[in-house]
């Protein structure tokens, strides 16, 4: 028994089809492969980059000014800076990025003592938060 043309044609096509996109899902798996040593380099970069966060933002908090804004806000300096070391990396990145925009701005004078320490309780408030949701 003979297979009509339309049949044989939508087999034919579909066998083709199939082929095609079975040949070219190996190759793209092939060409994405990532070595060990290039997984291991980003891992230690990006361990480096969260303790420069965390150093970062402990520096920060660990000022004289900023102690004392803590303490004024009936926080614990140390429980404070402990708990930067919990924070996401995401987090804890923006948190380094506007602690170094805080002291730029008030090493050039852009703030006063009263800003930086309105920036200190508000950085260590963030924090209490984060750590306490977890």
């Amino acid at each position: 028994m003979r297979l009509p043309v339309r049949q044989l044609a939508r087999t034919v096509t579909i066998s083709l089809l199939a082929t095609i996109f079975a040949a070219q899902t190996s190759l793209m798996a092939q060409t994405h492969v990532v070595s060990p040593q290039d997984l291991q380099r980003e891992a230690a970069a990006a361990t480096r980059t969260r303790q420069q966060n965390v150093d970062d933002v402990r520096d920060f908090l660990s000022s004289p000014n900023a102690e004392q804004a803590l303490r004024d806000a009936r926080m614990d300096p140390a429980q404070v800076k402990a708990g930067v070391a919990t924070l996401g990396d995401e987090e804890l990145a923006q948190l380094a990025a506007r602690s170094a925009k805080a002291q730029a701005d008030f090493a050039a004078g852009r703030l006063s003592d009263r800003d930086l320490l309105w920036i200190v309780v508000i950085i260590a408030g963030v924090i209490v938060i984060i750590v306490a949701v977890r």
